[in-house]
């Protein structure tokens, strides 16, 4: 509920001919200043190295001024209409300035911005000056993108009231609910902590005026070059969503993960359009290890108690927000987390290092009255890239399989699921294990360059059953094994309608390389999109993923997550195949597929998923909130029933016994009582995983059924 209250006051693979090209362009010394400098070479890098060039032209005009319109207001809180006419005169013009290195747009919406938001900061204690009603009949519209701006200074003193009184009326429910335990708690008793409604409203006003003093004090402290660089990745992030201009801070932070010896979260954080997003869950943090974040979740605001109110970071740098999440080991932050499926929640994460151990393979024996089965769980396609010798994914991945074939295993799983990609190699070794030799994968450069990876040995180490589990943050890495292994009619794709969609490759071009005689210091770097996937049969897992041949309900069911979610991706789009046999018959996956429909369709829990999944859509579209107490009180606890629905899924046990693959543990000698336990929860969550267990029935079936039939690429209705 937080996000819709305070959050709304608030160098590697490219071509050396290019890149010598671009490295001995004489860019003037004499430019009038660094950002015009920065303009016209961000430009002309995107132009010569970008894997889908754009033609600057008025319709790319357009885009950028409302990006960047919405990327310094989104939620239109500080603007004038006046203001937005005056701006609309450079609407058409932009591509001419980007052309000419003009910024003469930015400098007006930079300069107007800052008297706006002074002036909000010199009325907003007036607001909260005077006690709000809450037994008022009134709501709040929040769907920004359908309001207008205000049209004086007046009106939006009006605007504010609300959100303002929005924010105390969310503490003060908070606050009002823990007192009114306490009431019950204490009839009997006097109890001097007890205050009065007046007192808790009056509290809330203060809390939310100190909230509001700190988040203008990080925003006075804001360089022109931080309002800069939101206005150059503004133009950069129209060639796709994953191209960005990283200022030297960012990029600094790009690099440092909020873990290890900063004993954080667990999580790469990223900035773009006054937003803070989780790009990357490092394995084995504590995010990763408790399943609390996802990629693509926007964390609003941060707390360092249940009682402190949280401090919003929009208007942060990227450096400040990471000092406030970052902590010493075993302590709490409390994070305001904007769900990718629009959800808003207070997540607790206590600070931890990264356990290496845990972002390996590993295996577990499934086991039912009769049958043997094996489940491997790969969480990142890891590499050494400076020693490929060493250990990796597909070297883990072998060991792990031939350890259960030496099990008698009768069928494997392999789980890719929030699996984020990692090396290309060892997706085509991985392969290798299933297949005989054969293309794997097709990499388009710049310039229509392809490249074909295959797999040259002829060995297979698993020809049995195969089901590869996936999710919506399947991505990258994953989607390509996971292609692969369906074109060959190899294994059984199980999961989300589809994942995640990512089917291109990023490089990051350091911009201090490609110009000489610079003298305006660090320029910073451009991460930028030079390649691109496609699969054997030609198509490319850019935003169409990999389609389960077997769709599981999830909570994401029915939004859009992943790439197609995101602004300005690149198309999808196909190529000539590449030429593979996938003629070998099999087994009989259409039996198989159909039994596992008949038994979803039947099941308690994933009727109870799909249904929580509808209501989610149904909230994601819901931007009305009353702000009479009884009403938003209602609405709360529609809330928390909601969710309390699916507890009843905590309860489930699945009737397959699961243990621990020993295969390594007597080499492992870092092997003690804490990763006994951690090995032990591990299994435990295999056991209480409703996928899972649909995953072994389905295994259970193909194994029954004869190897006389081929999975058809087209899903059964």
């Amino acid at each position: 509920m937080f996000l819709r209250i305070f959050g709304f006051i608030i160098s590697a693979i490219v071509s050396l001919v290019i890149y010598f090209e671009v490295s001995n362009v004489n860019f003037s010394s004499d430019e009038p200043n660094k950002d015009k400098l920065l303009v016209d070479l961000v430009s002309y890098v995107l132009d010569k190295l970008h894997y889908d060039p754009k033609i600057i032209n008025d319709d790319f005009s357009i885009k950028v001024y409302d990006d960047f319109i919405s990327a310094v207001d989104s939620q239109k809180r500080f603007l004038l209409k006046s203001d937005i006419e005056l701006f609309s005169e450079y609407r058409l013009l932009i591509d001419d300035q980007i052309n000419s290195s003009d910024i003469t747009f930015f400098n007006i919406v930079h300069e107007t911005l800052k008297t706006r938001i002074g002036e909000v900061e010199n009325f907003y204690e007036e607001i909260l000056e005077v006690p709000f009603n809450f037994q008022v009949n009134e709501e709040i519209n929040l769907d920004y993108d359908n309001l207008e701006h205000a049209e004086n200074s007046n009106e939006l003193k009006k605007i504010w009231r609300k959100r303002l009184k929005l924010s105390v009326l969310d503490g003060y429910a908070s606050k009002k609910e823990i007192n009114d335990q306490e009431k019950e708690k204490e009839k009997e008793k006097e109890n001097d902590n007890l205050i009065s409604d007046y007192e808790i409203e009056k509290e809330s006003r203060k809390s939310i005026s100190e909230n509001l003093k700190d988040f203008f004090q990080f925003n006075s402290e804001l360089e022109r070059s931080d309002w800069f660089s939101i206005y150059l990745n503004t133009i950069v992030t129209q060639y796709d969503p994953h191209t960005s201009y990283l200022a030297p801070e960012a990029k600094e932070v790009f690099d440092q993960n909020i873990s290890g010896k900063f004993q954080g979260i667990g999580a790469r954080l990223f900035k773009r359009n006054q937003q803070v997003e989780i790009s990357e869950v490092i394995i084995g943090g504590p995010v990763w290890r408790d399943n609390l974040l996802n990629v693509g979740d926007i964390i609003i605001a941060v707390a360092q108690s249940l009682e402190e109110e949280p401090t919003e970071i929009s208007l942060m740098k990227l450096s400040d927000a990471t000092d406030l999440i970052k902590g010493e080991k075993g302590t709490n932050v409390y994070l305001t987390i904007k769900r990718v499926d629009g959800g808003i929640e207070q997540v607790e994460i206590t600070r931890d290092i990264v356990e290496l151990a845990e972002t390996y393979a590993k295996s577990s024996i499934i086991k039912d009255d009769i049958n043997t089965y094996g489940l491997i769980n790969l969480p990142r396609f890891y590499v050494d890239f400076d020693d490929y010798g060493e250990r990796n994914a597909a070297s883990d991945i072998k060991k792990e399989i031939l350890g259960l074939k030496s099990k008698g295993i009768n069928g494997l799983i392999l789980d890719l699921r929030n699996n984020g990609g990692g090396s290309l190699k060892t997706v085509v070794d991985i392969t290798g294990f299933f297949i005989e030799k054969g293309p794997v994968v097709q990499v388009k450069s710049i310039g229509g360059k392809k490249e074909i990876l295959r797999d040259n040995d002829p060995s297979v180490i698993w020809d049995g059953p195969l089901l590869v589990l996936v999710n919506e943050f399947s991505a990258s890495a994953s989607e390509i094994l996971a292609a692969a292994l369906q074109d060959y009619n190899r294994a059984i794709i199980l999961g989300s309608k589809q994942t995640y969609g990512k089917g291109t490759v990023q490089n990051i071009i350091n911009l201090n390389n490609v110009i000489s005689g610079n003298t305006y210091g660090d320029l910073g770097s451009l991460k930028i999109t030079t390649d691109m996937f496609y699969r054997v049969n030609g198509g490319s897992t850019q935003l169409e993923g990999v389609k389960s041949d077997l769709i599981f309900p999830n909570r994401y069911s029915y939004i859009d997550i992943g790439e197609k979610d995101l602004e300005n991706p690149l198309n999808w789009n196909k190529i000539d195949s590449a030429k593979y046999n996938n003629s070998e018959k099999i087994f009989n996956y259409s039996q198989a597929i159909l039994n596992s429909k008949n038994r979803i369709s039947q099941n308690e829990y994933f009727s109870l998923i799909d249904q929580h999944a509808f209501w989610i859509k149904s909230q994601q579209d819901d931007k009305t909130i009353s702000l009479e107490y009884s009403s938003y009180k209602d609405d709360i606890e529609n809330t928390k029933l909601q969710n309390d629905k699916l507890k009843v899924i905590e309860k489930f046990s699945s009737p397959y016994s699961f243990e621990w693959n020993e295969i390594n543990l007597n080499s492992d000698s870092t092997y003690d009582d804490d990763m006994q336990e951690k090995r032990d929860r591990w299994i435990e969550s295999l056991k209480n995983d409703i996928y899972v267990d649909e995953a072994m029935n389905l295994l259970k079936d193909l194994n029954s059924l004869k190897r006389n039939d081929i999975l058809s690429q087209i899903n059964i209705d």
